[in-house]
């Protein structure tokens, strides 16, 4: 039976916060709680949500990773095998604010899928190959966008009305018997033509209908690299480069490329880091 997205609600917990003992505050250091509000789901596979000064750099564990949006707005993403604490600078004109996180850990089950064709596990056919290296690129580039916004500060919708979760993000999984690598998707079966639509406001960066592993396959970046994925589809409704607003039709559920039943596989980057959509779904910034 096909439950209500309400009814499918997928924990994360927020962390407690901690002082790092390494680092001294310098004279123009400012307290976290006044310029670096934090809200979230920080845990393997989730996400920090900030606000700070518009156009301020951001230093992930020291590193200069995105920059904040002209509202301040910026994310922070942390993938799968995520650290026990991650340090989160902001910088701007001699000001700094930080914040040090404990990010908990997940918890990741194991996936078998069998009765899959060989050529989705391990395709050998020269022509094959090639197709999916061109492939390779075409996704490259479409998750590589950086639009200038911050569209997720306003949460997430789930992408399909009614569903059920028939394989959670991060599990290990055994394809044919073969272990593979961890799934990065939530996989929503639902039935074959229902409607997906955008979780929230973005840009299409990547829409096509026929790829080797993925099938239909749309790619949306809300901002500063966070992009969506949305996989197996029978039809796709939107084109690369256009604007869309949250709740507008996407395309809709199908069981095209490595596929055993119709199902919608959500997937979301952060930049490099692979993250858990669900746990953005109504986790609006502060």
């Amino acid at each position: 039976m096909i439950l209500p997205r309400r009814q499918l609600l997928i924990g994360g917990a927020l962390a407690g916060l901690a002082p790092t003992a390494a680092w001294a505050p310098s004279a123009n250091w400012v307290p976290a709680s006044d310029e670096l509000p934090l809200t979230g789901r920080f845990v393997q596979g989730g996400h920090a949500i900030g606000r700070t000064w518009p156009r301020a750099q951001i230093l992930v564990d020291g590193e200069s990773l995105t920059t904040a949006s002209a509202d301040g707005g910026f994310i922070v993403g942390f993938d799968r095998d995520a650290p026990g604490s991650v340090r989160i600078e902001a910088r701007l004109d001699g000001r700094s604010a930080l914040r040090t996180l404990t990010i908990a850990p997940g918890r990741f089950s194991e996936s078998r899928i069998d009765g899959l064709p060989p050529s989705t596990i391990e395709p050998d056919d020269p022509a094959l190959l090639a197709r999916i290296q061109r492939e390779v690129a075409l996704k490259a580039e479409g998750f590589a966008s950086r639009i200038d916004a911050d569209h997720f500060s306003g949460g997430f919708i789930w992408p399909l009305e009614n569903f059920r979760v028939t394989s959670r993000w991060g599990s290990q999984r055994i394809l044919n018997g073969t272990p593979a690598r961890p799934h990065y998707g939530i996989d929503l079966a639902a039935p074959q033509g229902a409607a997906i639509r955008a979780p929230a406001d973005g840009r299409v960066t990547l829409a096509r209908p026929a790829l080797h592993f993925e099938g239909g396959l749309v790619l949306i970046d809300h901002g500063q690299g966070l992009i969506t994925a949305y996989l197996h589809q029978s039809r796709l409704d939107v084109r690369e480069g256009q604007d869309i607003a949250r709740g507008d039709p996407i395309g809709q559920v199908g069981m095209t490329g490595r596929a055993t039943g119709p199902h919608l596989c959500w997937r979301m980057k952060w930049r490099d880091r692979n993250l858990d959509p669900s746990l953005m779904v109504e986790n609006a910034g502060p």
